[in-house]
């Protein structure tokens, strides 16, 4: 007989969490047995009380507490590695989304046609909820952006309902580091690099979706819409194709040359002079285009240690500097302008510093 551990973070869900623990509850049958994991994430209200009081009353319940509120994420996190069930699913502690569907999403699972499966709200059903327009259109967008990113071609990215053999997502929680809303792209990311390296199997089923309000206690906002955009690019880019990575390194490039280019103005009226001005706006320049790099193109520390990285990177520097240096100094002796020759040079540092980042500094992913 197969168990389903069904990870249920919580956070200030005491007028919910006992209707959602009793459905679910319903799934248990002579074929198939449950495990109810709530992760408690520091509540403020009771409930922590009425996870107590029902861990009492059914001894499917396993009960885990964060001292700390650390978010959806963190709780699945903990939730992850203390299930024990064959196959392991994620369940919110409000009444959005109906247990029932997880009996639909086991049988790829059951039939060994999938190792994950994911419940989607956009599949076509024979009926359905109305959903709010921009709720919709934003979730759409954010699936859009993450099937750009990762090369799926799944439907709803930020659903709730995800169900995965125990050995597939307690390999992938370990590396998990998003502690609110960005698990979701952040784990849909780690799927497609376990499609790729270890043949992992995804399938996708229709599921019902009942949304709640924010007067309801629904948490999500825009800055979780903005944060989620932020983890489709940091934790794909890497595995990217070198065009592709080429295309955002040119809008890091620009940052930093813009950067660049005001701070040696500035210094070069302050100072006069060009070699200290062309230095110190390179040094500036580079921090700001180290810091955008790994925050949204290459993985921080992927090749060396974190002094070897940095080591790296000081000598990429040492040898764009004289590159900068030496053609700002000739295109200034050409008759150009500071500010003409500053943008020249930076033209010839983006390619320079593109291939030196990629090839050198950061390396492939590990």
């Amino acid at each position: 007989m197969k168990t389903l551990s069904l990870v249920i973070p919580c956070y200030n869900e005491e007028n919910t969490l006992e209707g959602i623990v009793d459905e679910v509850l319903k799934l248990k049958s002579d074929e198939l047995n449950l495990q109810l994991v709530i992760v408690d994430d520091c509540s403020k209200d009771k409930s922590r009380e009425v996870a107590s009081r029902l861990a009492k009353m059914h001894p499917e319940i396993k009960l885990c507490f964060h001292e700390r509120n650390q978010g959806k994420g963190a709780a699945l996190r903990t939730g992850f590695l203390e299930a024990t069930g064959n196959y392991v699913g994620i369940q919110d502690a409000d009444l959005e989304y109906n247990p029932e569907d997880y009996l639909k999403m086991i049988k790829p699972l059951d039939e060994d046609r999938a190792d994950i499966v994911l419940g989607s709200r956009y599949l076509r059903k024979t009926d359905r909820f109305v959903l709010k327009w921009w709720h919709s259109t934003m979730n759409r967008f954010l699936t859009l952006m993450s099937n750009i990113f990762t090369d799926l071609d799944i439907s709803d990215m930020e659903t709730c309902y995800k169900l995965f053999r125990r050995e597939v997502i307690q390999e992938i929680a370990p590396k998990l580091k998003e502690n609110r809303f960005g698990f979701e792209p952040e784990v849909v990311s780690e799927i497609a690099r376990g499609m790729r390296f270890n043949g992992w199997r995804v399938g996708e089923v229709a599921i019902d979706y009942r949304p709640r309000t924010f007067s309801e206690g629904k948490k999500i906002g825009w800055k979780d819409g903005v944060r989620a955009l932020y983890c489709i690019c940091h934790y794909n880019a890497p595995s990217l194709p070198a065009p592709m990575q080429m295309v955002i390194y040119f809008f890091i490039g620009l940052a930093a040359a813009i950067v660049n280019i005001i701070c040696f103005n500035a210094l070069h009226a302050l100072l006069g002079g060009v070699m200290l001005p062309v230095i110190l706006a390179f040094l500036v320049a580079a921090a700001v285009n180290y810091l955008l790099c790994i925050a949204f193109l290459f993985r921080h520390k992927s090749r060396w240690s974190a002094g070897g990285e940095l080591l790296a990177y000081a000598v990429t520097l040492v040898v764009m500097c004289g590159l900068d240096y030496g053609v700002t100094i000739g295109l200034m002796a050409c008759s150009l302008t500071a500010f003409w020759a500053k943008v020249w040079s930076n033209v010839v540092g983006f390619i320079g510093n593109f291939l030196f980042r990629k090839l050198f500094v950061f390396g492939n992913e590990r």
